[in-house]
């Protein structure tokens, strides 16, 4: 679906943003770019999306050349979310922002209603359609901000730091929201540092260092190497951090907050039917 090859950018010819950028997406895949701040995810995104230009190399949407594309024509392949809902949020009620997309394009009335009443239901805001954005929650900004891309029906979203300045309760909503949208048959490119999020969504994981790719594979692997992941200045889920600190235990290491809280159950059960057992 999308492909970038040998993707170079800079702001000055000294000082290299992004270097030889080789990556393909392909439909359906759900998978998460990350990187310590200034490792240039960011950067790239912009660059996928067309509000910047590389400066070496070639980007392909489709098997096409998307060089001369635009970020209004990107816009119709891919839905962009930005880190800070407030920067893209700026009509007066919630569905009236969410239908901006569609009647840009030029759909009816009609269908631009309906259009933004699935998307709303998609991400649970139906119940505030008339609600002035401004009033909500960083969360439920947020999630306005995926329905207004969602209304476009775009084969791919892309989402930058979604997380950031949400509660747990928001960040939880937001990875149930993200895996529903996939299964849905979204293609999903995740930028973050949430490492937890990472765990719980992404199948496929790519890591950035110093405008470089360094690693590029299954999101599950990207954690056997701890002394390599703290070089490029990430951290291990807690979820993962936590199962391993319990293998004297008895517990197999895990991301799945799911699978440890079952780990958790078995064994207490285990140990109360041992400690039933003695008693008799």
């Amino acid at each position: 679906m999308l492909e970038l090859r040998n993707i170079q950018f800079a702001y000055h010819p000294s000082t290299p943003v992004l270097r030889n950028i080789s990556l393909t997406v392909t439909q359906g895949e759900f998978l998460a770019v990350i990187g310590r701040n200034g490792s240039g995810k960011t950067t790239l995104t912009r660059l996928i999306m067309a509000l910047k230009k590389p400066t070496g190399g070639e980007i392909l949407l489709h098997g096409r050349p998307a060089g001369h594309l635009t970020p209004a024509d990107m816009a119709r392949h891919i839905g962009y979310v930005f880190q800070n809902p407030d920067r893209q949020i700026f009509r007066d009620t919630v569905a009236l922002e969410a239908s901006y997309g569609p009647e840009q394009l030029g759909y009816s009335p009609q269908q631009t209603e309906a259009l933004t009443r699935e998307a709303l239901a998609a991400v649970g805001l139906s119940s505030l359609t008339g609600a002035y954005p401004p009033s909500l929650s960083r969360g439920q900004k947020q999630r306005l901000a995926i329905a207004s891309a969602l209304t476009m029906k775009p084969a791919m979203l892309i989402l930058d730091e979604p997380t950031s300045g949400q509660d747990a309760r928001e960040r939880e909503r937001l990875a149930v929201l993200l895996t529903t949208l996939h299964q849905a048959g979204l293609t999903i490119l995740l930028i973050t540092h949430d490492m937890d999020l990472l765990a719980a969504c992404a199948q496929r994981a790519i890591v950035m260092s110093q405008g470089e790719k360094v690693f590029d594979g299954p999101a599950a692997s990207l954690f056997q190497d701890m002394d390599q992941l703290k070089k490029w200045g990430l951290t291990e889920p807690a979820v993962l951090s936590i199962s391993r600190q319990l293998v004297p235990r008895g517990v197999t290491p895990t991301f799945s907050l799911e699978e440890l809280t079952n780990s958790l159950i078995n064994r207490l059960g285990r140990n109360r039917h041992a400690e039933s057992s003695t008693t008799y």
